[in-house]
């Protein structure tokens, strides 16, 4: 019988399934278009066992118990519809594995209702895109610790492994997996903003073709900035069009579209009260990117600025940019993690801050050389109150953020857009502030409201009586 069984085989969910008999496990298979299935088998069926099947009480059937069934169907309504289609033909001790994109929310309520029914549902976040399922993601599963005894060693084989670890854990109860999945999309959402920032103030600010940048990315991904994006960046700039002749990235439109992921981490973070800058900066400057007709009318309405004087000194100016690239991403991870540590307390979550670096240093998008360093921050503070304040990191940034201050100031004298750079700057120095002018906003907001305001010098809350004689009272 099948050890394991995938339905939905699409791109994503044809790679897991291969990955999954590669690695030796019988898997049974199921498709709502019964010729995908067939194809599957036909063109890899040589890589290991596959058990097809048509329907869905066959597909079941196969599969030993506690069955083991992974869900990767799209999102939302698709993902409810095959959960109620196949939650009647399983019996307690079940697992359901739902690897798509899904919201947390959803995974938390899904987990709640299949719960009382006896059933194990493990919300796991998958990255690595088409060629990680297949060759090895960084996999991020939640759900009951009894699911993860069953499809850990799995999920643990078939994961990336970097230096012998896999890039797999268990992320903690419910939702847990799927909103640190979230999060990991929302840094890469920021990642790819800073890249793209920095590639525009080269471009513009150097007047430097593509090939020439590409050069410079590989440079970089050499250093501190080595990761996977700096390495695929170096791969696109240096990429020429087949029809054109022309650089690739400037043929392709520049409209960045959105999947969602990034979004909801910044609605989330609203809801938690997290400060995420960078990934909402990000986020909105794909949205920028896609309204074309507003853009061409302000083009042709709004001036910039006088034309600034050449660069002098054009390797410091290169220097610069990659200090304040790294700077920046920096900030991006910081926010992201402060983001999961507070859905961690808020949920009753109990993640391991070290361990999501761990497990996102193969496979996933975002790995990158620093995450070693952040795992080793978190080994030393597992209450690191952020990551800006350990030593690697402080000093870090502050040997960067000369560098940083003149690429933000330069973009802006020059009207290069550079939205992640400059919120990630300000963030860093309000982080920093020994006085936030939030003051006088409180001040603001019991004149008009009687919201009240608490005082530097003594505990309670107050209110001024502006309409009055400006007397305080308690609150």
């Amino acid at each position: 019988m099948a050890q394991i069984g995938v339905t939905g085989l699409a791109v994503m969910g044809r790679n897991l399934a291969r990955n999954l008999a590669r690695h030796g496990y019988a898997v049974a298979l199921h498709n709502r278009t019964h010729a995908r299935t067939v194809s599957l088998v036909t063109e890899h069926g040589d890589e290991g066992t596959f058990v097809p099947t048509e329907t869905v009480g066959e597909f079941i059937a196969e599969l030993e118990r506690p069955r083991r069934v992974v869900i990767m169907v799209k999102a939302g309504a698709p993902t409810d519809a095959v959960i109620d289609e196949l939650a009647p033909l399983m019996e307690a001790g079940d697992i359901l594995i739902d690897c798509g994109n899904a919201h947390f929310a959803d995974t938390r309520r899904r987990e709640a209702a299949l719960r009382e029914r006896g059933l194990h549902f493990v919300g796991a976040g998958v990255s690595g895109g088409e060629e990680g399922a297949l060759l090895g993601p960084s996999i991020m599963p939640g759900g009951s610790v009894e699911s993860y005894q069953s499809l850990g060693p799995m999920f643990e084989q078939i994961a990336a492994q970097v230096d012998g670890t896999p890039c797999c854990t268990h992320i903690g109860p419910d939702g847990a997996g799927h909103f640190v999945k979230m999060v990991h999309n929302g840094i890469e959402y920021a990642d790819m903003q800073l890249i793209a920032e920095a590639y525009d103030l080269l471009r513009e600010g150097l007047q430097t073709e593509p090939a020439e940048l590409a050069a410079i990315f590989t440079q970089w991904n050499s250093g501190d900035l080595e990761s996977f994006l700096i390495e695929i960046t170096a791969e696109v700039l240096g990429h020429v069009d087949a029809v054109t002749g022309k650089p690739f990235v400037d043929v392709v439109l520049d409209q960045a579209e959105q999947k969602g992921t990034g979004r909801w981490t910044v609605q989330t973070a609203l809801d938690l009260g997290v400060p995420v800058t960078g990934i909402a900066e990000a986020t909105f400057a794909r949205a920028l990117s896609a309204h074309p007709e507003q853009r061409a009318a302000a083009q042709a309405a709004l001036p910039g600025p006088a034309s600034a004087a050449p660069l002098e000194d054009r390797d410091g100016f290169v220097d610069d940019v990659r200090k304040a690239l790294y700077a920046s991403k920096v900030v991006a991870y910081a926010q992201g993690y402060d983001q999961m540590a507070a859905a961690s307390a808020e949920y009753g979550w109990h993640i391991d801050l070290g361990a999501m670096a761990t497990i996102w240093r193969g496979g996933c998008i975002i790995r990158a050389r620093f995450l070693d360093r952040i795992r080793e921050a978190y080994e030393k503070d597992p209450n690191l109150p952020s990551l800006l304040v350990d030593p690697y990191f402080s000093d870090a940034v502050a040997q960067g953020q000369d560098a940083w201050r003149r690429i933000v100031a330069h973009a802006a004298r020059v009207g290069i857009p550079t939205p992640a750079f400059s919120s990630s700057l300000a963030y860093y120095d309000g982080l920093r502030a020994g006085r936030l002018p939030a003051s006088l906003i409180q001040g603001l907001r019991d004149f008009f409201g009687a919201h009240t305001y608490r005082r530097v010098d003594r505990d309670g809350v107050f209110h001024t009586m502006w309409g009055e004689d400006r007397r305080e009272v308690d609150a």
